[in-house]
């Protein structure tokens, strides 16, 4: 099997579990989704949603996250973990938005990229999830199951994006992002995990 092959049957065997695909971060626009996106890293998305209806609270745009002080901010997501650093993101990232987009979050990669604390993966989630652009964010999961499924060398996110955007079609990455997450929370977690339940690991492992 190429693994053009394996690809096409990996989206058939996802689309049967996950037909739909619910945003896991809990967001009302694209400021929210940033901000909660930004708290992911290194944190869970439960933990993420538990903090961000209180922050939103104190601070639902740009302009209210940018009055805040970044003590104020970390005090809040503490629970996150890296609060300093993510303090100082989401009110460096506030202010970028405030003072050169007009207050809206922008959609280029450019553009998000070069905020505080917003990385390619980051730019890309919100950029598939917010605006609908096609993209194909890698995270832990999809690096994780991408080299078990034998769909990439796995040496590095970058070469995995790459991979992923070359053998799935444009249309789906946003769809196949998500799914691919569920399914290695569900089937093929980084610990405790078992080949016997991972049935599309198993397909490609097992001779």
């Amino acid at each position: 099997m190429t693994k053009k092959e394996k690809a096409h049957w990996i989206q058939g065997e996802l689309d049967k579990l996950y037909p739909a695909t619910p945003i896991p971060l809990h967001h009302t626009n694209p400021f929210t989704l940033l901000v909660a996106v930004v708290l992911s890293a290194q944190c869970t998305d439960e933990r993420v949603n538990k903090i961000t209806p209180g922050l939103f609270e104190k601070a639902p745009d740009p302009m209210a996250m940018r009055a805040l002080s970044v003590e104020s901010i970390a005090q809040m997501i503490r629970p996150c973990g890296l609060a300093p650093s993510k303090s100082k993101a989401l009110q460096g990232l506030s202010e970028r938005i405030v003072s050169l987009h007009n207050g809206q979050v922008p959609d280029t990669f450019e553009a998000l990229e070069a905020m505080p604390g917003v990385g390619h993966k980051t730019a890309s989630v919100v950029m598939s999830q917010a605006f609908g652009h096609p993209a194909f964010p890698v995270d832990t999961h999809i690096h994780r199951l991408m080299t078990r499924w034998g769909l990439t060398s796995g040496k590095n996110v970058v070469q995995t994006e790459k991979d992923a955007k070359s053998l799935f079609p444009k249309d789906r990455w946003n769809t196949l992002h998500l799914q691919i997450i569920f399914y290695g929370r569900e089937y093929s977690p980084a610990r405790g995990w078992n080949l016997e339940k991972d049935f599309i690991s198993r397909r490609f492992l097992v001779p």
